[in-house]
């Protein structure tokens, strides 16, 4: 059964006439596209890592990947979600960046045994080395799903023993909360944009913000802040001091294969602008 489905997720990714790595899923193409994250140092942010994001692209036009997921039959979730993290690891070296760490989505519901999860997670450790990836450069976002928590601590040690950070996602919606953050003890927490947007609408935010992500260090973590979309966020995020950023007032997602553009943001720059729209990388 394990061998059957390796095969079909092989066969269902072919390379483009750049050597670009994609997939085939019924009508729509994926594609792997990076968000950078940055990290502040002074007054610039510099690109530290990227997510691996899926673009779904359906007669040659890029459409939503929440819509296209939604779409995916139950019984193509694994198969789909496989592919994806697949293509996110093939295609991370078109970068061309060196000393950049890699963010990907794990979603624990999409597997409906716990022997079948931790296969995933040895299947994906076992082949790291063939695409000269090492454990460390990678971090497993964890996505806010209502999964046994039995299940997530022994993937989460599975992980954590081959090297592969952890990072709770979505942290201030639905099951990320506090009491999970106890119980994993991830190496990041990354704030719900949503929730972070909404809470930035106060008056007070900053001052709340800090004993936040305060209480989150002292357990060990360190902080993400994604959804920055607005000067407001940014200066909210740094002032509550925060370690990481992302969102679309810094880069948005670019395409595997997109040059990427390794200069430092300037924050006194990104803190004066007026609209939310930033060029692409590349």
């Amino acid at each position: 059964m394990r061998l059957e489905r390796r095969r079909i997720v092989g066969e269902a990714i072919f390379a483009d006439e750049i050597g670009i790595e994609y997939g085939i899923h019924g009508e729509f193409r994926l594609r792997s596209a990076y968000q950078p994250i940055f990290a502040p140092l002074g007054r610039s942010l510099h690109a530290v890592a990227v997510e691996g994001l899926i673009e779904p692209h359906r007669a040659g036009r890029a459409g939503s990947a929440r819509a296209f997921f939604e779409s995916v039959a139950p019984s193509d979730r694994l198969f789909v979600e496989t592919m994806c993290r697949v293509l996110h690891l093939r295609n991370f070296h078109n970068i061309g960046v060196d000393g950049l760490d890699l963010f990907f989505n794990y979603n624990p519901m999409v597997n409906d045994h716990p022997g079948r999860a931790l296969a995933e997670i040895r299947l994906m450790s076992r082949h790291l080395d063939e695409l000269g990836l090492a454990p460390g450069m990678l971090v497993c976002e964890i996505t806010e799903q209502a999964a046994d928590d039995a299940l997530l601590a022994r993937l989460v040690r599975e992980m954590r023993r081959d090297g592969i950070r952890i990072a709770i996602d979505d942290f201030g919606t639905g099951h990320s909360t506090e009491e999970r953050v106890s119980l994993l003890q991830p190496d990041i927490v990354k704030i719900d944009g949503g929730w972070f947007a909404e809470f930035c609408r106060h008056a007070a935010a900053e001052r709340f913000f800090r004993p936040l992500v305060s209480s989150l260090h002292d357990r060990g973590a360190r902080v993400l802040v994604e959804g920055i979309e607005q000067p407001v966020h940014l200066r909210v995020a740094l002032d509550g001091g925060v370690d990481l950023l992302q969102g679309y007032l810094l880069a948005r997602p670019a395409l595997a294969g997109t040059i990427f553009n390794e200069e430092p943001l300037v924050i006194d720059a990104l803190l004066g602008r007026e609209n939310n729209v930033v060029p692409l990388f590349g």
